[in-house]
């Protein structure tokens, strides 16, 4: 893909206090050269990162999120939260795919403190890449008001994402290959489709019910869905007390 030089990426980063924050202090007073489009966040730890400051950060226009932590099996706690970061991003990844983002623009990196030119090459490489992709949005083809309503949708339901999963999807392996081929099992997709990807829909549904009135046919023109997808989407909604089917206007509203 053509690069974009006319675009700067903005980008937003949450880098583990021990590490990744010491290896980026260690790139500037050695004055090695990166490009200055990331804004940085220090947290404590990279498992501090929450799946709500990511999608935040998207719905207020940022063309990239980078978090950076300690190698696995160096974390500074007890608790490794680099593992549960590794768990989060994969997760965030397949939301990011699920509404029409490019997962690539969500990226994590183990820097240690004396890996400064580590830190260089990689945030380098990962403005490249962003550039190559384009402004959010632009770059996937969706427009400004579409991809409110989808960040907005996902937004709303993080409490009830981050429940599944800690209760769900948490689990403890040694390497991150063994962390991408879970998450990339057929096992996983099954949950995401039956515990996340129904509730994003009908989220999306309730959001543009409340601009207005809408049919079935309207709904489904809006967010690229079957008129058989969404009603049963809507039975389902109006079945708990989310909508109801208003006869004089022939249409849908909120309940």
């Amino acid at each position: 893909m053509v690069l974009r030089h006319d675009f700067e990426p903005k980008i937003l980063g949450f880098l583990c206090n021990w590490c990744c924050y010491a290896g980026a202090d260690l790139a500037g007073v050695s004055r090695y050269q990166y490009p200055t489009n990331m804004r940085i966040i220090r947290v404590m730890c990279s498992g501090r990162v929450d799946p709500a400051f990511i999608l935040r950060a998207f719905s207020n226009g940022i063309d990239g999120v980078f978090v950076g932590g300690c190698w696995l099996g160096e974390c500074h706690y007890v608790t490794g939260g680099n593992y549960n970061a590794l768990s989060v991003m994969h997760l965030c990844k397949k939301l990011l795919e699920q509404i029409g983002v490019n997962p690539e623009r969500l990226r994590l990196e183990w820097v240690s403190a004396s890996e400064g030119i580590r830190f260089a090459e990689v945030i380098t490489d990962f403005t490249k890449k962003l550039k190559e992709l384009g402004p959010l949005g632009i770059g996937e083809g969706i427009d400004e008001n579409g991809l409110k309503l989808k960040f907005e949708a996902v937004k709303s339901l993080v409490p009830y994402i981050k429940l599944v999963e800690r209760e769900r999807l948490r689990v403890h392996f040694d390497t991150e290959d063994e962390y991408s081929e879970f998450f990339s099992s057929e096992e996983v997709d099954r949950l995401f489709r039956e515990l996340i990807v129904d509730k994003l829909t009908i989220s999306q549904i309730l959001l543009l019910l409340r601009e207005r009135p809408l049919s079935t046919g309207e709904i489904a023109e809006i967010l690229g869905l079957s008129p058989s997808e969404v009603s049963r989407y809507l039975n389902s909604s109006a079945k708990e007390g989310l909508v109801r089917f208003d006869e004089i206007q022939k249409c849908f509203v909120p309940a």
